[in-house]
Parts: structure tokens; C-alpha cells; sequence
């Protein structure tokens, strides 16, 4: 698992823990079943705060993107197939939304964003 903690970023700590690892998830890079590190390994990784690392393994258990099992650790939940594939579709609109903006304020026409999708898509 492999997760980067920016200070420039305006995200708290906790929460760009959370999004990587979801996206981690998401993307299959973590499969079902596979263990999470310690709440307290995790913390000492990133030489952050054990509050923080419990932060975010608290919120991914309560969106259903782990399980927790007391004396055994936290592991990727077993995910619904349909479930999953709206969570990666939700995941890839909200992205293209931050495009879209982006776009908008570079005064780049839909156009020329289908076109470069097109040749980053054949790539």
C-alpha cells in the first residue's frame, strides 16, 4: 500500500489517507480480504498520529470499503460487483468534473478535450 501525505495539500491528513486508500481499492490494487497495516504501523509509516490513521480507517469502514475485526486487524471489504462499478464510475465523474472546470477556465472547447481523451484512451 503505498500512500503520500502532501502538507500543500487543503485536504486533512486523514482524508487524503481515506481517498488513496479507497482509491486503491477501487482501482483493485488492493484486492478483497487483503489486510490493511495496523492502525498504529500505519501512523508510524507516515509519522503521523495513531488519532488520524484511526480517523480514516473509521470513515473507510463506514462508507463499506473495510472491515474490522478486533484482535485481527482491518481488511478490504468484499465488495458487491455492481456497487463497486458505481463507485469507479462516481470516482471518474468526479474527476472529469475537475477537467471540465479546469477547461472552462482555460477557455478549452469540449472538442479539444474529446480529442485529447481520445489519444491518452489509445495510448
Amino acid at each position: 500500500m503505498n500512500i503520500i501525505i502532501s502538507n500543500s495539500n487543503d485536504q486533512p491528513i486523514y482524508n487524503q489517507i481515506k481517498e488513496q486508500i479507497k482509491e486503491q481499492i477501487l482501482r483493485g490494487e488492493l484486492p478483497k480480504m487483503s489486510a490493511l497495516p495496523s492502525i498504529r504501523k500505519l501512523a508510524k509509516e507516515l509519522q503521523i498520529s495513531v488519532i488520524t490513521t484511526k480517523r480514516a480507517y473509521d470513515e473507510l469502514e463506514s462508507e463499506g470499503f473495510i472491515e474490522t475485526f478486533p484482535g485481527k486487524g482491518s481488511f478490504v471489504a468484499a465488495q458487491n460487483k455492481e456497487l463497486l462499478k458505481e463507485k469507479q464510475l462516481k470516482l471518474i465523474e468526479e474527476k472529469l468534473s475537475e477537467i471540465i472546470d479546469d477547461s472552462k477556465t482555460f477557455n478549452i472547447s469540449v472538442e479539444e478535450i474529446i480529442q485529447m481523451l481520445k489519444l491518452l484512451y489509445e495510448e
